[in-house]
């Protein structure tokens, strides 16, 4: 007999509760098993993402690459599409605002600069996405195929471009030149000094204040206009949308055009925020993180910032644990990771029949989630 439905509040709030409690559970029971103190490990890992402000900042870092990619994902996701090509789509981003940079740095004034960087970024990821788009709205082929592809074939366009077209003369780094200071974003450090505040340094750049824009328009699109609303009826029945007059082959295109928009501005938190030139595998992963960040956020952007917080602050608590305790190794905080990504991802729903038959023996949550 299957079990019933869970009530909006449990899968929303208790059930992605209930998923990262089990991956913690088990990761400190594999912890124990390899001669490590799960408890030393978790309180490094808290400290190491919460306890100091560099520590804060290096975790708002990580979650604004997450805020791109989650919501990146939860758009397609919105419109029927599973965008598994957010990867590819950051790295073309940041080879918008590279090439921007590149070829405007010097002549352009910063006020001018870093909006046009930030436009590339999104139009370079937009337009990578929109192939894959074109060829599953107009071709019948299969999005997830072709986004996988379309990732290998990113990292090639921009090992090339690096190695034959950007690399810096006299440098055996494959690796573009510096840009000019009018194409580097402000971090935070630099933003609390103009008001006089001490700040330590850090990644952490104007970009979080772009994620959660961004964040606030995707919510104000996907719910607050029609549409938004056109959007997310194909989503949910492609059929029945074009029976009311909704083509689906346009919203395939609107929402991958979104999605890889969104994903494109990676690039401004990494190459315009960050490293201030172009170079390989600035992604590093974040484009497949974002896939758990989205479903573990339920594809709603108030779940999926607080998803990036989460996993934001397990690579910044990770690299901390790494550096306290050496005989913790990398691979072990990889695992950590990996658990919260199995169950708050792949696994997102095995629990919830069983947290739904508990949640239901009781009467009176029984009452409120049928009403």
């Amino acid at each position: 007999m299957s079990a019933p439905a869970l009530p909006r509040w449990a899968d929303v709030v208790l059930l992605p509760l209930v998923n990262l409690a089990a991956a913690l559970l088990i990761a400190g029971a594999v912890m124990a098993l390899v001669g490590q103190d799960p408890r030393e490990v978790l309180s490094l890992m808290a400290k190491g993402a919460f306890g100091t402000l560099r520590g804060f900042s290096y975790t708002l870092y990580y979650t604004t690459t997450f805020i791109f990619t989650g919501l990146a994902v939860a758009v397609a996701a919105h419109g029927g599409l599973f965008n598994i090509g957010a990867e590819g789509q950051a790295t073309l981003g940041g080879l918008g605002a590279g090439l921007v940079a590149l070829w405007l740095g010097a002549h352009l004034p910063a006020a001018v600069m870093l909006p046009v960087m930030v436009l590339a970024a999104a139009a370079f990821g937009a337009a990578w996405a929109l192939i894959p788009a074109y060829l599953q709205a107009y071709r019948g082929s299969h999005i997830v195929i072709t986004t996988i592809m379309f990732n290998f074939l990113a990292y090639t366009l921009l090992v090339y471009l690096l190695v034959n077209v950007l690399k810096a003369p006299g440098s055996m780094a494959v690796e573009s030149a510096p840009f000019a200071p009018s194409a580097s974003l402000p971090n935070a450090q630099e933003v609390f000094a103009w008001f006089g505040i001490e700040w330590p340094s850090s990644p952490l750049n104007l970009s979080f204040l772009l994620a959660l824009v961004a964040a606030v328009l995707v919510y104000a699109y996907l719910w607050r206009t029609r549409a938004g609303y056109r959007l997310r009826t194909v989503g949910a029945s492609a059929g029945a949308a074009e029976y009311a007059g909704i083509p689906p082959a346009h919203q395939i295109l609107i929402a991958m055009g979104i999605s890889g928009a969104l994903a494109g501005l990676v690039g401004v938190n990494e190459i315009a925020g960050v490293n201030r030139r172009l170079l390989l595998d600035f992604v590093a992963g974040a484009g497949f993180t974002g896939i758990a960040v989205a479903l573990m956020g339920r594809n709603h952007p108030v779940g999926i910032l607080l998803a990036s917080l989460l996993f934001g602050a397990l690579f910044q608590g990770g690299a901390e644990v790494g550096f306290e305790m050496p005989q913790f190794t990398r691979d072990m905080v990889v695992t950590l990771q990996g658990f919260v990504i199995l169950f708050s991802g792949a696994m997102a729903y095995v629990l919830a029949p069983y947290l739904s038959r508990l949640l239901h023996a009781i009467p009176a949550v029984a009452k409120r989630g049928a009403t």
